[in-house]
Formats: structure tokens, C-alpha cells, sequence
């Protein structure tokens, strides 16, 4: 296997949940489970969080430092609630691009916002996370919610990420992290591990991709872990804010 152009050399295996899989194969995995839960994604989000992760989501939003006329991009783009807030933010005479690697995830991204009036400052684009097709310094801010754990290689995805930036830009990681709070760690696993897979099946249909993102959850670094990360991937200024008790957390790197 090729090393990437910092001289370091990809995994051969990673994680898909608690299953060791070859990196090559990740990333159709990750494709098949949200192809499978596209159509209900906005409803067991609702239903997993209470609501909660619109509230963390404006929290995002609020830490972007955009103004009309910025560019922004949001990676692993979804259902489009970030990549909207963005395209608000910049305004019309702004850009926002949205990108992911599920085609089927981001049409509806698409969907919505056409719905919402937002169709003339935005840019759809398939792309995967660890080698976005845009120039250096192309963007004011980079987000992705909700994501970076999907992703094979992070290094390559916080890195390529920290390249598309321009000086005085921000990497907005919003993620499921540790949760903060011990007394509660035996009520957010049974919640985990045992009624959402059981919302999954239920709502979604599909109990084994709901497995997966609770597999995935625990097994995505820890805030300090990740924040050493981003600082590996060249960002400055590294820090996060934890929400709802560490379950979320938002991290935030800066390029000056």
C-alpha cells in the first residue's frame, strides 16, 4: 500500500464497529449502511438524540466565524442540516459547498435545501473526505458533522481538510466523544447498545447499521486524542467544547 504525501504509510485494516475489516473495503461498508437509512436518517436522528442534535448542530454554527461572502464546505454533508447554516451564513454573494461520499444521502441534502431556497450560493459535490477535490485555501471554514468516524484514514481526512483551508480559517469537528459524566455510563450504554438498535429495527429496519454507529461511537477517539490529531493534520489552536456531557463534543482547529 501506497504512504500518503506525508510519508505516512495508510492502515492496511480498520475499524468497521468492533469488526477488523481491510481499509479498502471501509468505505462500501460505511456506503451500504446509510444507502440503507437514507430515507429514515432525519427521523432516528430526532429520535436518538430527543432533538438535541439540532441544538448542537446551531452550536457549530455558531463557532464558524463566516461572513457574507466566505466560502465554506461541509464534508460528510448528509441530510444538509450544517451545510444550510453555512449557505446562511455566507450569504448570496457567498459559497457553500456540501460534499459526500453517499450519493443517495446527499441527493436529499440536495432535496432540502432546494425546498428551503437555498439553491443559488450552493454546490453539491460526491466526494470522499481523505482527498477533496478542491485547491489549497479554497474555504473559510470546514465542517463535518457527525462523520470523521466513518471516515477509513482520519489522518488523510483532517488532513486534507486542513489543506482546502485558508490562513485565518477554522475545521469545525462536530463527533459523538466520551462521555464526561461516570454515574452515567451505565444508562448510555444500555441506551447504546440495546434500545437503539431495537429503534433501528423498528423505525429504520435495519437494526445491524444501528449497531454499527454505537460500535462506531465508542470506538472514535476520545477529545484529547482527537485534538492531537488535528494538531498532527497541522491545525492550530486546538481545542474542543463538550456537549451534553462529553456524549458530542465540538472540536475546533484554526489555520494561521
Amino acid at each position: 500500500m501506497k504512504s500518503d504525501t506525508s510519508g505516512r504509510q495508510p492502515p492496511e485494516t480498520v475499524d468497521f464497529g468492533y469488526q477488523r475489516v481491510a481499509a479498502t473495503e471501509k468505505a462500501a461498508r460505511v456506503r451500504g449502511v446509510f444507502d440503507s437509512v437514507a430515507g429514515k436518517y432525519d427521523l432516528m436522528n430526532d429520535l436518538m438524540s430527543g432533538g438535541l442534535h439540532r441544538l448542537w448542530k446551531r452550536f457549530a454554527l455558531s463557532q464558524t466565524g463566516l461572513r457574507p461572502g466566505n466560502r465554506a464546505l461541509d464534508v460528510a454533508a448528509g441530510t444538509g442540516d450544517l451545510g444550510a447554516g453555512l449557505a446562511r451564513q455566507v450569504g448570496p454573494q457567498g459559497l457553500a459547498v456540501l460534499t459526500d461520499i453517499n450519493r443517495e444521502m446527499l441527493s436529499r441534502g440536495r432535496d432540502r435545501l432546494l425546498d428551503a431556497g437555498l439553491c443559488h450560493n450552493v454546490a453539491f459535490v460526491i466526494a470522499n473526505a481523505e482527498c477533496l477535490p478542491f485547491p489549497d485555501r479554497s474555504f473559510d471554514c470546514v465542517t463535518i458533522g457527525f462523520g470523521l468516524r466513518n471516515v477509513t484514514d482520519k489522518p488523510a481526512a483532517l488532513a486534507s481538510m486542513r489543506r482546502v483551508l485558508r490562513p485565518g480559517g477554522r475545521l469545525l469537528v462536530l463527533e459523538f466523544s466520551k462521555l464526561q459524566v461516570a454515574p452515567l455510563q451505565p444508562v448510555y450504554d444500555a441506551w447504546s447498545f440495546k434500545v437503539l438498535p431495537r429503534l433501528g429495527r423498528l423505525v429504520a429496519e435495519d437494526e445491524a447499521s444501528y449497531r454499527y454507529l454505537a460500535e462506531s461511537i465508542r470506538l472514535h477517539p476520545d477529545q484529547p486524542a482527537l485534538a492531537a490529531m488535528m494538531k498532527d493534520a497541522g491545525l492550530e489552536d486546538c481545542r474542543w467544547h463538550n456537549l451534553a456531557g462529553g456524549i458530542v463534543a465540538l472540536h475546533v482547529g484554526c489555520v494561521y
